[in-house]
């Protein structure tokens, strides 16, 4: 979750991306440590961004960002209608629960979902909060 006033001047749908998008390929990164080789794809509800996020996901694995060059991502982000995809309506399930919880102080749906966050060693990394 990003406030829009914690990335000022930065664009936040980008600070949003380059969170995501790094803890994604840190996830694959630990994964491969373990033994196993992974790429993974980034799959989002259709959107305005859809031409920006792109534009951003080429842009880390060719230049880099903040923390240096996306390795992991097997294409760039693919963009589907939530009207056709079960796995987009599960994503917006999720961005409710943890909206609700933020926004509303309910906490009845994110606590379902919490324990499957990425974490290692008691470090959540699949949960980043900027206020």
């Amino acid at each position: 979750m990003i406030k829009k006033s914690a990335v000022s001047p930065k664009d936040p749908v980008e600070a949003a991306f380059e969170q995501l998008a790094s803890r994604f390929d840190k996830y694959l990164m630990r994964l491969h440590r373990n033994g196993d080789t992974h790429r993974g794809i980034i799959i989002f509800d259709k959107s305005t961004y859809e031409t920006t996020i792109q534009s951003l996901a080429t842009d880390f694995r060719a230049i880099g960002y903040t923390w240096g060059v996306i390795r992991n991502f097997s294409e760039v982000p693919l963009f589907l209608d939530s009207k056709a995809s079960r796995l987009i309506q599960l994503a917006d399930l999720i961005a409710y629960a943890v909206f609700r919880h933020f926004e509303k102080g309910d906490n009845r749906f994110l606590s379902i979902i919490e324990p499957r966050f990425d974490s290692e060693s008691g470090v959540v990394h699949g949960l980043h909060i900027l206020q």
